[in-house]
């Protein structure tokens, strides 16, 4: 069995600044980088590193940006399932002196699926699942919810990403009635449940999926809730870089899940792992 992880792969624009710039002002760029990234191409990364059998389910296009991505999965030997005549987009990912990121968007046939690519999936090969809301978000979202519908013996993995509340909501039902892991970190799942705790969030999301609501903190660690509250501590570190914290932390839970491995121990492993993207540059363990 292997894990199926449905998403984009993206080239990242790296761009260091001191701070994010406010509207009409001028801020110069310390340095500018390019890299692959995406959701999903950094969870499949995290399973890499931790020698778990996965698919990269993500369309590989045309266009500079198409190009720079094919050319790294050729170069790291990774499969390209699916080949699209449309063009890629970028991601500009602003980060400032904190470490902290801030996205600026092109979505390209990356973030766009069509029924029948999923045709040629054998989806008994697969028991855990991962998405994203950006994909869900997007036009073709009822497409991959079409697919997991139709694969009762998937457990899902569900990051809705912090494009939560434009998720259409008749989506996120059919989602949550699939019974996923949710996975959000703290201003999402109560910016989106409207509730003044975490607790009080999870135990409201947990009603509607009826399993393990996960929400990191940052460098106090995580929380997740399966019934019962839990907080696993975390690790403090300088932050260099941001960028993938949240993917590692998801990608590392489902390596840990794929082992067998009991939810404390995922948590401090994920903790662990995330802990060493956010202290420096790469948002890959290598």
């Amino acid at each position: 069995m292997k894990v199926l992880v449905i998403g984009s792969s993206v080239c990242d624009v790296v761009i260091n600044v001191n701070k994010i710039p406010k509207r009409g002002e001028d801020e110069h760029i310390l340095s500018q980088s390019f890299q692959v990234g995406g959701c999903a191409f950094n969870v499949a990364s995290q399973l890499q590193f931790f020698d778990i059998p996965f698919d990269l389910f993500s369309p590989i296009g045309k266009g500079i940006y198409g190009e720079f991505v094919r050319k790294f999965f050729i170069k790291e030997e990774i499969p390209i399932l699916i080949e699209s005549d449309e063009n890629n987009g970028c991601c500009y990912c602003l980060v400032d002196q904190t470490g902290e990121r801030t996205f600026i968007c092109e979505h390209g046939t990356e973030y766009v699926f069509q029924k029948q690519w999923f045709d040629q999936l054998n989806a008994l090969d697969y028991k855990y699942v991962y998405i994203c809301g950006l994909e869900i978000e997007e036009r073709s979202g009822n497409t991959i919810i079409d697919f997991l519908e139709k694969n009762s013996h998937f457990q899902i993995v569900f990051a809705p990403s912090p494009r939560i509340h434009y998720i259409d909501h008749q989506r996120m039902q059919r989602l949550f009635a699939l019974h996923p892991i949710l996975h959000l970190n703290e201003e999402e799942i109560l910016s989106y449940t409207q509730k003044q705790t975490i607790e009080e969030a999870s135990l409201y999301l947990y009603s509607y999926t009826q399993n393990v609501i996960i929400v990191t903190l940052g460098e106090k660690g995580c929380y997740y809730y399966d019934g019962e509250h839990h907080y696993i501590q975390g690790y403090k570190v300088d932050v260099v870089n941001t960028i993938g914290a949240g993917d590692s932390h998801i990608g590392t839970i489902i390596a840990m899940l794929y082992q067998n491995k009991t939810l404390d121990e995922c948590m401090i492993e994920a903790n662990r792992i995330a802990a060493k993207v956010v202290g420096q540059k790469d948002a890959r363990c290598q």
